[in-house]
């Protein structure tokens, strides 16, 4: 006897209804682990209530906005290169040309690099997170949770990156997505010298995936152009003149999101924030810095806003708000919101290796079925494949910034009135 078998709701779905009427009700109906063929199936026929039916809606939104070919934007906090997982999950997401750029910490640009460096092969090793941190700081070991390596690596890390700042390319005021952009070159060369695996800032470098830090002060990159400064002030070098300019960074985060809502099919942007922080507002602020301080209209927050963070709503703190409170400032679209936002609290960690593989996985059913019937058959039949099968090579955004930020001047200065009128309040200070 073969178990019926029916999907379990999708996030797509209407809200359930709260009376009693029979007809609209759903059911939950479900498949048996041992049926279904796919981790993609097991998300939407094996999760049928409490904490998985949240993934499982994380994963039919992220199914959705992928299919609609939205571009993606990931919002990424926590030492997620310390621990390798750009290598597993993060990268192979980054090359699947569904991203268009990328927001996180300066600590995760820095730790990047420790692979590569020379006379550290495989530095990182496993700890126990309530082990003896007195021993451990004895050794000169440092963790970070359950991951560890030798002081000596920060160490190194510092003087690679010394070495990387005060190269001629470096002197002058630029973006930090030109500043990561650069060392992600200068990190691709150390990981080819050195024989690793592509990490994370020489892969968006390869890919020309802009990569966004809102707070550049906050890690360890910025600590060792501040060392240069500081030796320069003193009369140790002569000349250092890197300087970072936060507003054209800013500027730029606002004209990529302008680009991808009136230049980029379908004129929709969604958002996967993992984790919180500023990571996570950094991400989402272009939309109110686009309408409500540029003063811009038509201007629209994210279609789709998919997050998974750990921390707890009742907290008060922007890593643990939903999407809704987001629709308040405008930046998730308030007509859609209901259908097609979900935040869940959990480890990211634990769950999107699974949720990428099974994405990567749809895209490879598409591309073997495109072979078979050819893509316009294929689109057809199965509409979604269009945003599966997009170009992997991408939007390449940071290639095309002087024109995406020319763009957003234009439009700055046909609304010349309405900004110049902001300029005045009426003082308390004589």
């Amino acid at each position: 006897m073969t178990t019926p078998r029916y999907p379990c709701q999708t996030a797509s779905d209407n809200p359930a209804p709260s009376g009693g009427d029979e007809s609209a009700r759903r059911r939950v109906l479900v498949r048996r682990v041992d049926e279904v063929e796919s981790l993609s199936d097991l998300f939407l026929h094996c999760l049928p209530a409490f904490g998985g039916a949240y993934l499982r809606r994380i994963y039919t939104l992220l199914d959705a906005a992928i299919g609609a070919g939205c571009p993606l934007t990931v919002a990424i906090a926590g030492p997620v290169t310390v621990s390798g997982q750009q290598h597993t999950w993060l990268n192979p997401l980054l090359e699947t040309g569904w991203i268009a750029y990328l927001s996180t910490t300066d600590a995760v640009c820095y730790h990047d690099g420790h692979r590569s460096l020379d006379d550290h092969r495989d530095p990182v090793y496993e700890v126990p997170i309530f082990g003896d941190d007195g021993v451990l700081r004895d050794e000169g070991t440092i963790r970070v949770t359950d991951m560890a390596f030798d002081e000596q690596v920060l160490l190194d890390q510092d003087r690679f990156l010394t070495a990387c700042l005060i190269r001629p390319e470096f002197q002058k005021k630029m973006t930090g997505t030109e500043l990561r952009y650069l060392l992600g070159g200068l990190y691709a060369q150390q990981e080819q010298k050195n024989q690793v695996s592509p990490g994370l800032l020489s892969t968006c470098n390869r890919l020309a995936i802009p990569i966004l830090v809102g707070a550049p002060g906050d890690g360890s990159v910025f600590l060792n152009a501040m060392k240069l400064w500081a030796m320069k002030q003193a009369g140790l070098i002569s000349e250092f003149s890197f300087d970072l300019d936060v507003q054209a960074e800013v500027f730029e985060s606002c004209a990529y999101h302008y680009h991808c809502l009136f230049q980029v099919e379908p004129g929709s942007l969604a958002t996967l924030i993992l984790g919180g922080g500023v990571p996570k507002n950094y991400n989402l602020q272009p939309e109110p810095g686009l309408s409500q301080v540029l003063g811009l209209s038509e201007v629209r927050g994210y279609t789709f806003d998919v997050q998974i963070v750990s921390a707890p709503i009742t907290d008060g703190s922007l890593s643990s708000c939903p999407p809704a409170e987001a629709v308040t400032w405008g930046k998730v679209d308030k007509d859609v919101y209901q259908r097609t936002t979900e935040s869940m609290q959990a480890d990211y960690s634990m769950v999107m290796p699974f949720v990428v593989k099974a994405l990567l996985d749809n895209r490879a059913r598409y591309a073997r079925w495109a072979e078979k019937m050819g893509e316009e058959a294929l689109f057809e039949k199965h509409p979604k494949a269009r945003g599966y099968l997009r170009d992997r090579a991408g939007y390449r955004l940071f290639e095309k910034r002087g024109v995406a930020n020319e763009q957003l001047f234009s439009a700055v200065r046909k609304n010349a009135d309405w900004l110049k009128a902001t300029l005045h309040y009426p003082l308390g200070a004589k």
